[in-house]
């Protein structure tokens, strides 16, 4: 069981999730376009696109974006179960027909609340799921989902926090693979852009620190039920 995943920046990798997917039997393959790997024309049998400081339309900044949002396209067309998480998930949209803009209302960062939507209650990784805690690092939203997609989750700053885009493919605008250590360390190396916007450091790394037993319990979940889909996917394949 091999999952694809393409790391946009260095600071921004697979997290917590690393474990969690090795605990259920799942061999990462991680591609790094930032150090100059190219992106694949197909993934392997799953694949997770991770999240970044990109706009998902910054393909001057970033040109492995209109391959990696090919190689969703791509994943999504065969079928293959596919995550994408903050602007993995933004790329999931544009690559399908959606649409991602700079967020009306700013940036959205902590351990905030979303709560899962009707549909969420048949869905593979969902399911169960009532109003969770989130690490949150966004400027970007997902302002129309693609069509077809069925949203599964929603938040007081955007609404748009999860969907499903057919059997096998999920974006997500949080970060379930971050650990509050990873929060930390991206509040403390953003720090002085924090304080310019107004947040308080000490009380995000202290309101993630609160929530950390329920954010490990909720996503350490998510991620078996991800490694699951792989894994029976690959098995009738």
């Amino acid at each position: 069981m091999r999952i694809t995943v393409v790391e946009n920046e260095a600071e921004a990798g697979l997290g917590a999730f690393a474990g969690w997917l090795a605990d259920s039997g799942a061999e990462c393959e991680v591609i790094r376009p930032h150090a100059g790997v190219p992106i694949p024309r197909r993934a392997g049998n799953g694949l997770i696109v991770l999240g970044g400081t990109a706009a998902a339309w910054e393909d001057d900044r970033f040109p492995w974006l209109p391959e990696t949002r090919d190689l969703l396209r791509t994943s999504v067309e065969d079928g293959v179960p596919t995550l994408g998480v903050c602007l993995g998930a933004q790329l999931l949209t544009l690559a399908c027909g959606g649409a991602v803009e700079r967020g009306e209302h700013g940036l959205e960062i902590g351990a905030t609340e979303i709560v899962p939507l009707p549909a969420a209650a048949d869905d593979p990784l969902f399911t169960g799921f009532g109003p969770v805690p989130a690490v949150q690092y966004h400027g970007d939203a997902m302002t129309r989902l693609p069509e077809g997609a069925v949203p599964l989750a929603t938040g007081h700053l955007y609404p748009n926090q999860a969907y499903r885009l057919g059997e096998r493919a999920w974006g997500v605008q949080f970060h379930p693979e971050a650990d509050v250590e990873v929060f930390i360390d991206w509040t403390g190396h953003s720090a002085d852009h924090l304080t310019g916007l107004g947040h308080s450091v000490e009380e995000l790394n202290a309101g993630a620190k609160a929530a950390e037993e329920r954010l490990i319990r909720t996503w350490r979940t998510f991620a078996q039920r991800f490694a699951a889909v792989v894994e029976s996917t690959a098995a009738s394949g």
